[in-house]
């Protein structure tokens, strides 16, 4: 077989096992398909989309194997090109192993809510221990001795440390932030300083926090880590809403009480956000004030948001009660006494 023959029946095997590659990923992506109908986990689906690419190049890479069979080489060129498609095929599983794992990462984060953290962080962690036992390995494979590499990278790491110290600061951070668990994504949370909103994502340098008006806010692991943080969906959820509601000393209190316990039962049932199964409570507190009889009606609400909306429509029942009952409800007023010169000390 002359040298024209070689690359012809070389380039012939390339294409055939390039075809081979994309018609067994076209199979392979069917069945799988089919099965994940038949099955409610997404973990099927997680591995379509994490090697639904990499076949090809396997297969291509088999191809170019296969094809350095035919073609005559010399023997070092053959070394170095079979040590690069090893490199290659290592870094191709590799990544493949590493977008597999941070994906089951990310699901089993949202099915199991508050014993993992599905954030950015935990992701990228998982992503790293995969590429760095693939690096290992591929070094391994090269002959390349570790263990001076390592000492290199120690003495180059501790300058980098140096250089960095705020940025891995917010690194740590972040490793503390999961450990503890004060927050975990999805959580409706205060920052003292910061702002509050709903945590949309805990990253490894910074944590983002979604406002009510739909602004983020970016504060860094470091800063949150040492502030003081209000979490309202812990330890649960449902939370106490007070509503202080004021009327003139000149109205009966038993009186009072009897008309917000009937508006506060009746929103109770109508007011979408409020506990059916808790009923509300009607204290006189904090007391009578400086102009007028104060009473707090206490709902509890099914999250933090949903007070707002309580207090909205809490508010216009009983003023519209209020004036249907000609009870007063008092301006602030503050009755002054002037002394003139004649007046007795």
């Amino acid at each position: 077989m002359n040298v024209f023959e070689q690359y012809f029946m070389a380039v012939v095997v390339l294409l055939i096992s390039a075809g081979i590659g994309y018609a067994v990923r076209q199979i392979f992506i069917y069945l799988l398909k089919r099965w994940a109908e038949k099955t409610e986990t997404k973990i099927d689906d997680i591995i379509i989309n994490a090697i639904k690419n990499p076949i090809v190049l396997w297969f291509l890479l088999g191809g170019i194997y296969g094809a350095l069979s035919i073609v005559s080489l010399p023997e070092n060129i053959m070394q170095y090109v079979e040590k690069g498609l090893l490199a290659i095929i290592i870094l191709s599983v590799t990544l493949a192993l590493a977008v597999l794992t941070g994906n089951i990462v990310k699901y089993y984060g949202v099915r199991l809510g508050a014993t993992l953290q599905v954030t950015g962080l935990g992701q990228f962690l998982a992503k790293a221990v995969i590429i760095s036992i693939g690096i290992v390995i591929l070094l391994a494979e090269l002959g390349i001795e570790i263990t001076p590499l390592i000492a290199s990278l120690g003495i180059g790491a501790l300058a980098i440390a140096l250089a960095l110290q705020d940025t891995l600061s917010n690194i740590f951070a972040g490793f503390y932030i999961l450990a503890d668990r004060p927050i975990k994504v999805g959580d409706y949370i205060t920052v003292e300083g910061a702002g509050e909103g709903y945590v949309i994502d805990i990253g490894w340098r910074s944590t983002k926090i979604r406002t009510l008006p739909n602004n983020v806010i970016i504060i860094p692991n470091k800063k949150l880590a040492e502030s003081v943080i209000t979490n309202y969906y812990l330890p649960d959820k449902p939370m106490s809403v007070p509503i202080t509601i004021g009327v003139s000393y000149n109205e009966d209190p038993e009186r009072i009480e009897k008309i917000l316990q009937e508006e506060a039962s009746r929103a109770a049932e109508e007011i979408p956000g409020i506990l059916k199964d808790w009923a509300p409570i009607v204290r006189f507190l904090p007391g009578p004030g400086e102009y007028s009889l104060n009473f707090t009606v206490i709902f509890r609400a099914r999250e933090y948001t949903d007070q707002f909306l309580i207090r909205h429509e809490f508010y216009k029942r009983i003023i519209k009660r209020f004036r249907e009952e000609r009870i007063e409800i008092p301006y602030p007023v503050r009755t002054v006494y002037l002394k003139g010169e004649g007046d007795e000390k």
